[in-house]
């Protein structure tokens, strides 16, 4: 069963954000869009009401290392 992710999982969504929009630039996402794609992630499961400006930070740092990760690793 997939884990259901939460707005505090920052890591595994940044994984899942840099599969699903490989041909976005995660530093250029604003936070309003960057809210849309995580509730649209099938496995989010928490309140969208419940994301703040420091949990969206963290998701788009994470997606960005992960983006880094693939392209210069």
């Amino acid at each position: 069963m997939p884990k259901q992710l939460t707005w505090d999982d920052a890591e595994d969504i940044g994984i899942l954000l840099s599969e699903v929009h490989p041909e976005l630039d995660p530093l250029s996402v604003r936070f309003t869009d960057l809210h849309k794609h995580v509730i649209e992630l099938p496995d989010f499961k928490d309140d969208p009401k419940k994301s703040t400006e420091g949990k969206l930070e963290a998701i788009q740092m994470a997606w960005h290392a992960e983006v880094l990760d693939r392209t210069q690793g």
